[in-house]
């Protein structure tokens, strides 16, 4: 179920020197995903890693990282990253969790078990533009704001983001959107860019001027909201 590992970022996790390991597969399946083959779980065997090769890695940088990103695909699918996280925990790194928030329950059992030191969230467009936004016929958008809810009331830091995309968003979409959300600390616009493995070809990134737009339609219900990327 490990895909890729990114050894070393400053990135991925905000105010933390991190390694990044990308969980194969998701339930969803955006047109404008960056990592179409990790989500569509059609990597080559080459560049895939066992738990053993992860955790022998991540001991051996101890003292070198201060934690270990958890992305996908959608990690939450992976029966087995319980137990993954533990091994991370015990070797002393803070571990941040990348979810698309479409299990509720199994993020309720990482957040009861107080192994988790982060979580960023994925929320895709306003409740009426969800389901085509992630590529499916339909959603269980009460599953969306589960997720949300519990993150709101976990007491854990925290971030909402959505990556905007031409074709899929608009401010008032956004703002649909972030009136969903309600006035969190961190929301984050992130700008769509085409790296290449997408699974939708023709999408568009909005320009600077549009980018303000939507960020400035969102502020007027999270006044804390920012652009990233």
């Amino acid at each position: 179920m490990i895909g890729q590992v990114n050894t070393l970022t400053l990135l991925d996790y905000p105010g933390k020197t991190a390694a990044t390991v990308f969980i194969s597969g998701c339930n969803f399946r955006c047109p404008f995903c960056y990592n179409g083959s990790l989500a569509e779980d059609r990597l080559p065997a080459d560049e895939q890693h066992t738990v053993a090769s992860v955790l022998a890695f991540l001991k051996a940088r101890r003292g070198l990282l201060d934690g270990v990103c958890i992305s996908g695909g959608e990690a939450l699918l992976w029966d087995d990253l319980p137990a993954f996280i533990r091994s991370i925990k015990t070797m002393g790194y803070a571990v941040k969790l990348d979810t698309n928030g479409s299990f509720p329950k199994r993020l309720r059992t990482l957040l009861s078990e107080g192994i988790l030191d982060y979580v960023a969230m994925d929320v895709k467009n306003d409740p009426m533009h969800y389901a085509e936004t992630v590529g499916l016929a339909t959603v269980d958008l009460a599953t969306i704001q589960a997720s949300m809810t519990l993150l709101k009331d976990s007491g854990l830091p925290f971030e909402f983001r959505t990556t905007v995309v031409k074709e899929f968003h608009t401010p008032d979409r956004l703002l649909s959107l972030a009136r969903w959300i309600g006035p969190v600390q961190r929301y984050f616009l992130q700008s769509f860019k085409d790296e290449g493995d997408l699974l939708q070809v023709g999408l568009h990134s909005l320009s600077e001027k549009e980018m303000e737009a939507c960020l400035t339609a969102v502020r007027t219900v999270c006044p804390r909201a920012e652009r990233r990327g």
